[in-house]
């Protein structure tokens, strides 16, 4: 009994397994910041170009800005 704890004190295969893991959960991490940071800036610009188009006469639209 006291051997196979000794096995398993000194057996390193699951620790590759647990850093695998806390890797992939960090790339996730910075994949969802990313995201939610692109988010919130394209949010503000689709918001500014509609109110451009909807507060802009048409004609001004149609003949470009001078």
């Amino acid at each position: 009994m006291v051997q196979l704890f000794e096995e398993f004190c000194f057996d390193e295969d699951g620790a590759v397994t647990v850093d695998w893991v806390v890797l992939t959960a960090a790339i996730i991490l910075v994949t969802i910041a990313a995201y939610a940071s692109i988010q919130q800036g394209s949010d503000a610009m689709a918001s500014s170009v509609g109110t451009f188009l909807v507060e802009t006469p048409l004609e001004d639209l149609r003949n470009g800005l001078d």
